[in-house]
């Protein structure tokens, strides 16, 4: 039966992207996973996990692809080329190789390392820094001590007793990964043993207890940008825990944490406060000054301004990290009735009092309003 077209097999164009290529193959693996297939399900799974197999070695080697993409199957075949390359008879056995970087890929953490060992990138680091309004709108420049790991003088880093040395794994033989044979399908899994470093420690190092490293103290410079809001994080890479059998590092995030403010609370690239002016103040109009991050700012108030009245200054907000324009400054009035009051004070409240009755509800422009809602309330 005559082959079919790599790109067919696992779906994709010719034109595929190695991204796509690989995520089409991972699909297929998946799908026809022995564990998944099982019955009369399972010859078929297996020719298809074959052929996704073959088509996915081809395309993901540029060299082999380019030469696929010239002559078709007659550029990769191994009996035209005179020598190995081809899937052949390996093909199926090799299922635990193939399945190594799909599993990586989906769940991380995992890669082959010199000898075939695992190796693990470290566990990543989360820092909380609080800061204040004003540092957050100007970003600044700081310092914090964060964990390090540095190898252990006593030991010079080989984890193992001075006068002693580690001795190679006998359940691996050095490799970090042993094979689980499963009928005719094998399956590498790191080693229960040695956990994937390939050597065994039979007189681990007093001072480290075998793992060759120190935990301490450094002293690491961090830049917080300007306009960086609450719950916002910055990643330091490299500078998390250590990996393990030469993995990397993982990464530091040093999550951003805003302390109240006296006066302002942020909402996004906005700021809000509460304004109080007087009785006089609010019935009579007249210029306030209000503060802002950049100084002072007046308003305008004018006569009649209401407890809840809203004024906005533009661009007197914060200027966010991805934003173009800083935002706005809303400034609440809330007027405050007098307390503590004399009794000439007293006195002269009451006439203000009398005079505005006398008036009528021109001088109360939501108490007619009120009452007319109200009125049912009361009968």
């Amino acid at each position: 039966m005559a082959k079919r077209d790599f790109y067919e097999v696992l779906g994709v164009p010719k034109n595929a992207s190695d991204d796509e290529i690989k995520k089409a193959y991972r699909k297929l693996a998946m799908k026809h996973h022995p564990d998944r297939n099982q019955g009369d399900a399972a010859k078929v799974a297996e020719e298809k996990f074959k052929e996704a197999k073959e088509a996915y070695e081809m395309l993901s080697d540029p060299q082999k692809k380019a030469a696929y993409d010239q002559y078709g199957h007659a550029g990769v075949d191994p009996n035209m080329r005179g020598g190995p390359g081809g899937p052949g008879a390996e093909g199926f056995a090799g299922f635990g190789e193939a399945f190594g970087d799909i599993f990586g890929d989906i769940f991380g953490g995992q890669r082959r390392g010199g000898g075939g060992r695992q190796v693990y990138r470290g566990a990543d680091l989360s820092y909380a820094m609080e800061i204040s309004l004003e540092e957050a709108a100007t970003g600044k420049e700081t310092q914090i001590r964060i964990p390090s790991w540095d190898d252990c003088e006593t030991c010079k880093g080989s984890g193992a007793k001075p006068g002693t040395s580690a001795k190679t794994c006998t359940s691996c033989h050095g490799q970090g990964v042993v094979q689980m044979r499963q009928g005719f399908f094998s399956v590498q899994q790191t080693c229960p043993h040695c956990h994937g470093s390939g050597k065994i420690i039979p007189e681990p190092c007093t001072t480290c207890s075998g793992q060759g490293k120190i935990k301490k103290q450094k002293t690491l410079e961090i830049k917080i940008p300007s306009g960086i809001d609450d719950g916002q994080r910055i990643r330091s890479s490299g500078n998390g825990e250590p990996g393990q059998n030469g993995g990397p590092a993982g990464d530091l995030y040093i999550e951003i944490r805003l302390r109240k403010h006296d006066i302002f609370e942020r909402e996004g690239d906005d700021l809000h406060c509460q304004v109080p002016v007087s009785m006089t103040t609010a019935a009579l109009g007249g210029e306030i000054d209000v503060p802002t991050l950049q100084g002072k700012a007046t308003i305008d108030l004018p006569e009649g301004t209401q407890s809840g009245k809203t004024f906005r200054l533009r661009g007197k907000g914060v200027k966010g990290v991805r934003s173009s324009y800083p935002g706005d400054l809303y400034c609440h009035v809330a007027v405050e009735t007098p307390v503590k009051l004399t009794e000439h004070q007293r006195k002269l409240l009451k006439e203000l009092d009398e005079s505005f009755k006398k008036g009528g509800h021109k001088h109360s422009p939501n108490d007619k309003g009120w009452f007319e809602k109200a009125k049912s309330f009361f009968s």
